[in-house]
């Protein structure tokens, strides 16, 4: 039987629905993640963030700094964001999505806040149920889809919309407080899927799919109802990172064949060792991977030369970390 190389499955539904907060037997209850209230800042950049649902916005979940005011003069740039399995729970990836915001951003996932447990992922080793590196050296075909998923690629489009129309509306309290110039699609997952597919805006910037990449035959997946084929990834118009974990990670191929196929746009591809599909989305700040999306976004969205050198250069940053392995076109 073929490995399936992608999130929407009952297993792949492990990287951000019903977590369990009871601790495994023999781990102690103080390693359990203590989940704060939605309002409590969080975030290491200059701006500690929240989440909230915005009345205006109710099936997606915004996170923003807490004080908007101490941004000045700057306009946050705007990320709209996917959760693996296509999820609807907008906190799912709390602590990833609240770094980035804390850094100066305005955040918007699909989904509104679910519940506490969908903050954490159960107890599971670093690298989630490797597997032998010939197991996911090819994309596979997997079954056909047909469900809608519980989100859909059209949020990220609501997302961008919404978060405009606030920058425009006078009384809002992001009324010129963002950038419409610069905004990005990122996503996990079947997130991933829909940020590939959302990604054909012509006012997307740039693009982060995240333990994810399209299969060898179409899938609709995504909630659009239209097939994705491999011939999508032409249709992106601005630089794309591609990141995951390492052969463990069921997306790792597609991501592979994902970039193989992509010669127009700048692209980076990169992967974690030891790490699988569940990435280090829920470590604190994100982890590894919070670090990475946050520098490509300040490359892309923020022209911050400090950031580009974590992706430019034969030593890039990325580059000579022993811990990731690289590839990348036309970034240098």
């Amino acid at each position: 039987m073929k490995r399936l190389l992608y999130c929407c499955t009952a297993l792949a539904l492990l990287c951000c629905v019903g977590y369990a907060q009871t601790p495994p037997a023999g781990q102690p209850a103080s390693n359990v993640p203590q989940v704060l209230p939605a309002k409590t800042p969080l975030g290491t950049g200059p701006f500690k963030a929240i989440m909230e649902v915005d009345p205006i916005l109710p099936k997606h979940t915004v996170y923003r700094p807490n004080d908007i005011s101490a941004i000045g003069s700057a306009k946050l740039p705007i990320m709209a964001w996917g959760n693996g399995a296509c999820a609807a729970d907008g906190n799912a990836f709390r602590l990833f999505l609240t770094e980035i915001a804390s850094h100066g951003y305005l955040v918007i996932a699909n989904g509104p806040i679910g519940p506490d447990r969908a903050q954490f992922p159960p107890a599971m080793p670093p690298n989630r149920g490797a597997v032998p590196a010939a197991a996911a050296a090819k994309p596979a075909i997997p079954p056909r889809i047909t469900s809608t998923p519980p989100t859909t690629t059209a949020q990220l489009i609501e997302a961008i919309d919404w978060a405009i129309a606030e920058n425009s509306r006078p009384g809002s309290m992001y009324y010129r407080k963002l950038d419409p110039n610069k905004i990005a699609v990122a996503g996990m997952s079947c997130g991933g899927v829909q940020a590939i597919e959302a990604s054909v805006d012509p006012r997307v910037k740039t693009t982060i799919v995240a333990n994810s990449g399209l299969m060898p035959e179409p899938t609709t997946m995504s909630g659009s109802g239209k097939p994705i084929p491999k011939e999508s990834l032409n249709l992106i118009h601005a630089p794309v990172l591609y990141m995951s974990g390492d052969a463990s990670d069921i997306a790792y191929a597609n991501a592979n064949d994902d970039f193989e196929r992509i010669n127009h746009i700048p692209v980076f591809r990169a992967f974690e060792k030891g790490i699988g599909h569940g990435g280090t989305y829920h470590d604190p700040n994100g982890g590894a991977f919070g670090k990475v999306a946050l520098a490509w976004l300040d490359w892309q969205l923020k022209a911050n030369k400090s950031a580009a050198k974590m992706f430019q250069g034969d030593k890039c940053g990325l580059c000579v970390d022993t811990q990731w392995v690289t590839r990348k076109k036309k970034i240098d």
